[in-house]
């Protein structure tokens, strides 16, 4: 199998990681070389280069590069869809960070450019790659917790006002695209939907508390309705001092399990024997020791993300490639992710129930108003 040469286009915190693990990530090493990195600083192109062993020039250069065959992007999320499309139209196969970008407009053009230049497209959702994530699939998919019922997320994350000062894109409606939903948290809406199935209705209230001089939340909580007719209630926020780590909650009639920290803590599925029909277990039976599959240790990167779910993403996508199938999380699965927080800040907006699109080229749209009948 031929070596998939690589570009990346973003030196900043994510950009590292990808550059890092295409150059260090000992699976990628018979599948993928880095051959070139790119940003509009100078100097922090030269000093990723350095560090992973690569060329380091501009992104005209990078996109154009003849000895290129993908493009990893990692610039700010409004500038996705657009550097993507420069890429496709190179002759380069695309890599883009969450999200795909920040509007179904954006998004469509993407995948419909992808479509057109027969290249393959993928967005990073990296904690779909999970041992944790993968072994909650499986036991869904095998039917072990019986009917889902509901979910939870929470993203309790902080972030100083540094942060956003850091970066003039940082919170702003245009690069950005949102807040703590959109940039930091769909990831786990994304995972969500991969374990619930596609969120179809939302509700939701958006905030802004502890932060200033941004255009975006850093609150949101709301209320998701499956396609299954399962419900998940959801909280992402950057103003939750001093950060917790992410858990993921999925509760069926026959069992139930939590991913925290990307790590399964709670995991119960009932037996073909079991009584269900009394109280359960009142948190008792905790089956995640031998659920729990084996996790080889490895240290964080400077990001402070572990490096072997971006690398087994990107495994998928160099065997995609050489398969000639779709990515593992191909532009529509990243659109799908877009769409659902796009209906959540919609109903925050309008204050109504807002159902989630599934056609391409649609948008957000609140639904009918609900008629709650008298008492009798």
């Amino acid at each position: 199998m031929s070596r998939l040469r690589f570009g990346v286009v973003g030196c900043g915190v994510i950009g590292g990681l990808h550059a890092r693990v295409l150059s260090s990530y000992a699976p990628l090493a018979e599948r993928a070389r880095l051959v070139a990195v790119a940003s509009p600083s100078p100097g922090r192109a030269h000093r990723l280069a350095e560090e992973t062993g690569c060329e380091a020039t501009d992104v005209d250069a990078l996109i154009a590069h003849p000895d290129i065959d993908v493009i990893s992007v990692c610039t700010p999320s409004g500038l996705h869809a657009e550097l993507g499309l420069r890429a496709l139209a190179a002759g380069k196969h695309v890599v883009v960070e969450k999200p795909i970008d920040v509007s179904a407009r954006a998004a469509d053009q993407l995948i419909d450019g992808a479509r057109r230049a027969g290249r393959a497209l993928a967005v990073i959702s990296q904690r779909r790659f999970d041992p944790a994530s993968r072994t909650l699939r499986s036991t869904l998919d095998a039917g072990e917790f019986g009917t889902l019922t509901s979910g939870l997320v929470e993203v309790p994350l902080w972030r100083g006002q540094s942060y956003y000062d850091s970066g003039g894109w940082r919170g702003s409606r245009a690069l950005d695209g949102g807040g703590a939903l959109l940039n930091q948290g769909v990831h786990a809406v994304d995972l969500a939907q991969w374990l619930l199935g596609p969120v179809v209705e939302v509700a939701a209230h958006t905030a802004l508390k502890g932060h200033s001089g941004i255009e975006v939340e850093d609150v949101v909580t709301a209320s998701l309705r499956h396609a299954s007719g399962a419900l998940t209630s959801l909280l992402a926020t950057t103003a939750a001092y001093p950060g917790r780590t992410t858990r993921l909650t999925v509760h069926g009639d026959r069992g139930s399990a939590v991913i925290d920290n990307d790590e399964l803590t709670w995991f119960h599925a009932a037996g073909p024997g079991d009584d269900t029909s009394a109280y359960g277990a009142y948190g008792a039976g905790n089956q995640a020791a031998e659920r729990r599959p084996p996790t080889p240790a490895e240290q964080r990167d400077a990001s402070g993300l572990l490096p072997s779910p971006h690398g087994d993403q990107l495994v998928d996508f160099c065997d995609a490639v050489a398969e000639g199938r779709a990515p593992a999380v191909d532009g529509e699965e990243g659109r799908s992710a877009l769409l659902t927080v796009l209906a959540v800040y919609e109903a925050a907006r309008t204050g109504a129930v807002t159902q989630v699109p599934h056609t391409l080229g649609a948008k957000p749209a609140p639904s009918a108003p609900m008629t709650i009948p008298e008492p009798a």
